[in-house]
């Protein structure tokens, strides 16, 4: 279903590459986030969901299936934007464009998406979703075509690539996460709305083990970004947003991450094949990571719906 476009990762990150770049405004750069979402699309899509959707979904009801919660997920943040058919919204992180692609089908005008990894453009683009367009680019590079604003905004789990932890130990997570807010309040039209997801990070744990299996996803899987606290976001979205609704979907992003291993686990003898043992182990080892992170709460998720502050 899925074309791969990307070479699989040769080499990881050190850990030591990334607490390094103390100063950069954005954390990941292209070149991590392509190891973190260019290794393969054909790999992704073998455990994700069929539209590839890799944030986490919202189960409305049990035994419900992971395709229809990613449905769920998509239209809750719809409705915090107040889309609607003749509205236009950005997608700031679209990855493979699964978001837009649900959003396409609920009713949208224009429908615009960036992303920094390639493999992740190239799939967008290749979805044909109706009035859609796609850039790489980095947010803060970002301006709307001919200068229009959106209705709405949608960003899901994207704000985990702002900032290291050595800018969250200097005291400068809120300040760059504030940046975040004031430059996207700046694409939509006032009164505008936001449909805002991202993973929180929360207790630490106190074994030896966990700590390093966190490091190990924080530092292999996806280099050069943190997890937000909730009390970061609340601070840092003032003076340019209004809270209007928060849900936090923890118990959610267990059962998502837990479906992922599951299906992982059933393509072990294809992944191995295709793109070695090292690969499988790795996903295996952040997988299983995040199950538990989820269920100990040293991790969340939060859906936030925000309201523009016309100043």
């Amino acid at each position: 279903m899925f074309v791969s476009r990307a070479p699989v990762r040769s080499e990881r990150t050190t850990f030591e590459s990334r607490n390094n770049r103390e100063t950069a405004v954005v954390t990941s750069t292209k070149d991590e986030v392509d190891i973190a979402y260019s290794l393969s699309n054909d790999f992704f899509s073998l455990w994700l969901d069929e539209r590839m959707h890799y944030t986490s979904a919202v189960y409305e009801s049990e035994g419900e299936s992971l395709e229809q919660a990613q449905k769920n997920k998509s239209r809750v943040l719809y409705e915090y934007a107040e889309l609607g058919p003749t509205k236009t919204v950005l997608d700031i992180g679209c990855g493979w464009g699964a978001n837009i692609e649900v959003i396409s089908a609920l009713g949208i005008g224009d429908a615009h998406g960036i992303t920094l990894s390639t493999a992740q453009y190239d799939e967008c683009v290749a979805r044909k979703i109706p009035n859609s367009k796609f850039w790489i680019m980095d947010y803060k590079d970002w301006e709307p075509p001919h200068g229009e604003k959106y209705d709405g905004l949608v960003s899901i789990e994207m704000i985990d690539h702002l900032v290291s932890p050595a800018q969250a130990r200097q005291g400068l997570a809120i300040d760059i996460y504030r940046e975040y807010f004031r430059k996207c309040s700046t694409w939509v039209k006032p009164g505008g709305h936001f449909g805002f997801q991202a993973i929180l990070r929360n207790r630490v744990p106190r074994t030896r083990k966990d700590l390093q299996d966190l490091a190990f996803t924080a530092d292999v899987i996806f280099p050069g970004g943190l997890n937000p606290r909730l009390e970061e976001l609340v601070a840092a979205v003032n003076p340019y947003w209004e809270i209007v609704e928060l849900k936090t979907r923890r118990v959610h992003y267990g059962k998502t991450t837990a479906e992922w291993l599951r299906r992982l686990e059933l393509n072990e003898t294809k992944i191995k094949n295709e793109w070695g043992t090292q690969v499988y182990d790795d996903y295996v080892r952040y997988l299983s990571t995040c199950v538990r992170a989820f269920a100990n709460h040293w991790s969340s998720d939060v859906q936030m719906k925000l309201q523009h502050i016309a100043l």
